[in-house]
Parts: structure tokens; C-alpha cells; sequence
């Protein structure tokens, strides 16, 4: 089990500390940004263990009560996410569809597969026949045991 200390400082674009944070694995902290700019976060391993650090910054602003939607704001939204949730079952029935002609053509590619690869096999045995009874037919003829009239 690895148990490690981190400490992560951010600093402000005038270079002031904003936030210091004392944490272990795991650990979630968030803070407000004062003012625009770029932030610097530096972090630091108190133990003697290279550890690797994932971190995720989601940049975003608090509204104002006047800033929240209000109803009429919202019935636009609604009308827009019916329409998305109308488009989304049309999709999923025209890949329902897809999915099942798919199934139909693999099937009628295998079958006919099969019935190729079975007259093939009947048309080189029918060759085979062939070609066997012609080399009969031909030694038989030139035998001089038979004897033929021959003009």
C-alpha cells in the first residue's frame, strides 16, 4: 500500500498564494479563482517515492441570481431536447434495421458459399471422371490384345 504526502501551492497572476493544500492519494480540493489570469499549481512529493500526479482544473463561473434561467428561458431547451430524444430513437431504429439486413446478407453469403464450394467440388470430380475414362478409353483402344479391323 503506497501512502504518500503531497502538498500543492497555487499561486495567482499578481504572485499571490491563493491556496496551500496538504493532501494524501486520492484527495479532491478546489478553491475560487479572485481574478482572471493564469494560475500556477506546484506541486510537491514529501516522500522519497517518485509518484506520478493526475490532476483536472474545470474552468467556470459562479452565476448571479439574475444570470439563472428562467422558465421561458428553458421551454426553447425542452422543445430542442424533444427533438434530440425524436432523432435518437430514429437512429437507434435505423441501426436496429441495419443491424438485422446485415444479419440477412451474411446469412445468403454463407449459403451461397456452401452451395459454390459443393458444386465446385462436383464439377473437379466430374473432371477427374472424366479425364480417367478418356486415358481408359485410350489405352484400351491402342492394346494389341483387341483386335480391330482396320482398313
Amino acid at each position: 500500500m503506497s501512502y504518500y504526502q503531497m502538498s500543492c501551492l497555487v499561486t495567482a497572476p499578481a504572485g499571490t498564494v491563493v491556496l496551500t493544500h496538504q493532501g494524501t492519494a486520492g484527495e479532491k480540493f478546489e478553491f475560487r479563482a479572485p481574478r482572471r489570469g493564469a494560475y500556477k499549481f506546484c506541486f510537491h512529493n514529501k516522500g522519497s517515492a517518485p509518484e506520478n500526479i493526475a490532476f483536472y482544473v474545470h474552468v467556470g463561473h459562479i452565476p448571479d441570481a439574475h444570470d439563472l434561467a428562467k422558465d421561458e428561458h428553458l421551454n426553447p431547451v425542452n422543445v430542442k431536447i424533444a427533438e434530440l430524444r425524436e432523432a435518437l430513437e430514429a437512429v437507434s431504429a435505423e441501426q436496429q434495421y441495419l443491424r438485422a439486413r446485415d444479419l440477412r446478407h451474411r446469412y445468403t453469403v454463407e449459403s451461397t458459399q456452401k452451395r459454390l464450394l459443393g458444386y465446385t467440388v462436383a464439377e473437379y470430380m466430374a473432371l477427374i471422371v472424366a479425364s480417367l475414362s478418356q486415358v481408359y478409353l485410350i489405352r484400351r483402344m491402342f492394346n494389341k490384345r483387341v483386335g480391330y479391323n482396320r482398313v
